[in-house]
């Protein structure tokens, strides 16, 4: 009987830990804390700072003994602020302490998933990528971590299912392969993907019809400034030929208003002529353009005479 040829796969760890939520929420916290105490040490170094300006600029006007007294409050300020950072990030900080306590229970979760899926599936060895292994080569079809990950998410699931069609839809959640599950994510983003196209469309249409809005309704401010300004000329021309009315009935105008009345009554009466000439020039247009209409042969729409 031939020998059993070796059977390998690795994970990477990294992988798994950027997918497990525990993980990641935990994570998140744990940055908001480096984030406050970066601030903290920030905040005093400035402080600091500032008071070995001060005693530079004062250094002249100080007696020995009190800039001997400033320095040692500085110096002591600095020594608390050192410790203070060795505290949080030196290498028995807090930093490595809260990150070791992390990443304790997802590995755990991890040793436990490799345990039964390397009995499971038989395998002889099972390496992690993300350690400091080198591994020049690997095959990805050797690649067990969404294996581990699918067996950390079930174990969670089983602690929180109660009833029986939990346990019945977990159970043929557990009977699915990899690749089943692969390919449900796939048709799952597919759907998201055109959920969010169709979201997109929506959107754009509703900024098109808001756009056609507001033009239509600047469309029309600047018809009725038009029309307010036009009825306030026309009014201003009518007020000034009745001034000059007035002014000749009474027989108390004096040159300079019977010309302004004069010049006004001239502007009327041409802007009016203008008025009826564009009127009439329209209405001519329409009519050879009715006439053109008539006489152009049909299927020809450019009036040409069809020839190439």
């Amino acid at each position: 009987m031939g020998q059993r040829s070796l059977r390998v796969g690795y994970i990477d760890m990294d992988y798994i830990l950027e997918n497990v939520p525990e993980y990641q929420e935990a994570s998140q916290q744990l940055d908001q804390k480096v984030n406050r105490w970066k601030s903290e040490i920030e905040a005093k170094l400035s402080e600091i700072e500032q008071m070995k300006k001060q005693l530079n600029n004062e250094r002249v006007l100080l007696t020995k003994e009190l800039i001997e007294e400033r320095q040692e409050e500085i110096d002591f300020e600095e020594q608390q602020i050192l410790e203070y950072q060795q505290k949080r990030f030196g290498p028995g900080g807090d930093l490595m302490i809260q990150k070791r306590q992390l990443v304790q229970p997802v590995q755990d979760q991890v040793f436990n998933s490799v345990q039964e899926i390397s009995k499971n599936k038989k395998y002889d060895l099972v390496f992690d990528k993300s350690s400091d292994l080198m591994m020049l080569y690997t095959a990805e079809r050797l690649d067990i971590s969404d294996q581990v990950l699918r067996s950390i998410t079930r174990a969670a699931k089983r602690t929180q299912v109660n009833s029986k069609k939990d346990k019945k839809d977990l159970a043929r959640d557990e009977a699915r392969t990899v690749e089943e599950d692969q390919e449900i994510q796939a048709r799952q983003e597919a759907i998201e993907a055109k959920k969010a196209e169709r979201e997109a469309a929506l959107e754009a249409r509703a900024k098109a019809r808001e756009e056609q809005r507001d033009a239509r309704k600047k469309e029309f401010e600047e018809r009725r400034k038009k029309l307010l300004e036009e009825r306030q000329r026309k009014k201003d021309s009518l007020d000034a030929i009745r001034a000059a009315k007035r002014n000749n009935a009474t027989g108390g105008a004096n040159g300079q208003d019977r010309e302004a009345a004069r010049q006004a009554l001239l502007e009327e009466r041409k802007r009016k002529k203008d008025s009826a000439l564009a009127a009439r020039k329209r209405r001519r247009d329409s009519i050879l353009e009715a006439r053109k209409n008539r006489n152009r042969p049909p299927g020809n729409p450019d009036g040409g005479d069809g020839g190439f």
